[in-house]
């Protein structure tokens, strides 16, 4: 998508934007808003990002500047050493937390005045203290939030606040209907001004029409985070632990990693499960599909998840479980297969129903191709970068926060 105007048309408002994510890391749900920042940089707007710190490096950092963004870490004591942040981080987080809001308020403060300032959240609630820094400013902000579980809820001292940070968003943005539902129910508010927006992949958009070689059986990738209390590893382990499992030709590989994955490769070990392998952070996931006939998702927690949509645009089958927005994506037995809930039970269910139609999983995954590239753009970055500025240019306009 295009940001830039039409020979004949007016020239655009160039934008003054504000990036802020509240995430730790930098992991797959970082992908939305920094898409976004690098496409308006290279139109012309000014953006600036702010993120705990950025790894000079790492490729997204390196792309960013390259369009013309400027950075601030908010982890970052001035003249002091960045090994004396990350100690401080470790033993007290609220306190450092609390440093970067600070850091954050006086940086908007100081600097020229932003149009928009877009707080990324890797949850619903984690990066309210930055929204809330826009609210003392009184700058327009949206809100862009990854995940929404009932594994996480808001504590009750501080849901009134986190309530007025959604209200008073210009606009928030949810990858997945569940996720601004429960949302709205974990703080009993009906946010009016909110969309469902769907984060950029891996994959590519054009239709791939190979099939893995099937002679030595079927094979499923389980692709996360090594964090069997949302991703549920744990839960597929037990499941492949049964006799039948056993006894069937289907192997499992594991990609990721994470703080659980000597727990997880423990756990396998104990169960004694030989067909399955951990075979560490992928990072061509075209070549991943085109070894794997099929995902298997055992999650708990999700938005929805991003090798859900990969293993659909690649035309693999996806056995999943009905948590945030897998349902929203996968028609159960028409174009995947839904587990009823993150149990062991469940999911041996879905993968019972799976296997019996294991002669169908080309024409299934074909049906999943065609159906994905109907709910999921081409280019979700740039998806977002033209809805913020149509956002921006809408401001003016809107009645005041409540």
């Amino acid at each position: 998508m295009t940001l830039s105007p039409t020979p004949d048309g007016p020239a655009p408002k160039m934008r003054r934007i504000a990036f802020v994510s509240s995430n730790v890391s930098w992991g797959g749900s970082e992908d939305l808003w920094s898409g976004a920042a690098r496409m308006l940089g290279r139109a012309g707007h000014s953006v600036t990002a702010y993120k705990n710190r950025f790894e000079p490096g790492e490729k997204h950092v390196v792309e960013l500047r390259e369009a013309g963004s400027k950075l601030v870490q908010l982890a970052k004591f001035p003249w002091l050493p960045r090994a004396f942040y990350s100690a401080m981080s470790m033993l007290t987080y609220p306190l450092t937390f609390g440093y970067q809001t600070v850091y954050l308020y006086l940086n908007l403060r100081l600097r020229r005045r932003p149009d928009l300032v877009v707080v990324s959240q890797g949850g619903n609630h984690d990066g309210w203290l930055f929204a809330s820094v826009c609210q003392r400013l009184k700058l327009p902000y949206v809100l862009i939030c990854q995940k929404a579980t009932d594994l996480y809820w808001p504590i009750d001292r501080r849901t009134a606040r986190i309530r007025s940070v959604f209200e008073e968003a210009v606009h928030t943005f949810f990858v997945s209907e569940h996720n601004k539902r429960l949302t709205e129910e974990q703080l009993g508010v009906a946010l009016e001004r909110a969309s469902v927006a769907r984060n950029p992949f891996k994959v590519s958009w054009a239709r791939r029409d190979d099939w893995p070689a099937q002679e030595s059986g079927l094979r499923l990738a389980c692709v996360g985070r090594l964090y069997p209390m949302e991703k549920g590893q744990d839960i597929l382990l037990r499941v492949l632990a049964r006799d039948k499992w056993r006894s069937r030709p289907v192997s499992v590989s594991i990609f990721g990693a994470g703080e659980q994955e000597e727990g997880l490769k423990r756990m396998a070990r104990f169960l004694a499960l030989e067909k399955v392998r951990f075979a560490g952070f992928a990072t061509d996931i075209e070549a991943l599909w085109g070894e794997h006939h099929g995902l298997l998702l055992p999650s708990r927690a999700e938005g929805l998840p991003l090798v859900l949509v990969e293993a659909m645009l690649s035309g693999r089958v996806a056995i999943v479980t009905d948590v945030a927005g897998n349902a929203e994506v996968v028609e159960d037995g028409a174009t995947g297969f839904v587990a009823a809930a993150p149990t062991e039970d469940a999911l041996d269910e879905a993968m019972e129903r799976a296997w019996r139609r294991r002669d169908e999983w080309r024409s299934i995954g074909e049906r999943a191709a065609t159906s994905i590239r109907e709910l999921v753009p081409a280019d979700p970055a740039g998806v977002m970068a033209a809805s913020l500025l149509r956002i921006a240019d809408e401001i003016p306009s809107r009645p005041p926060a409540r």
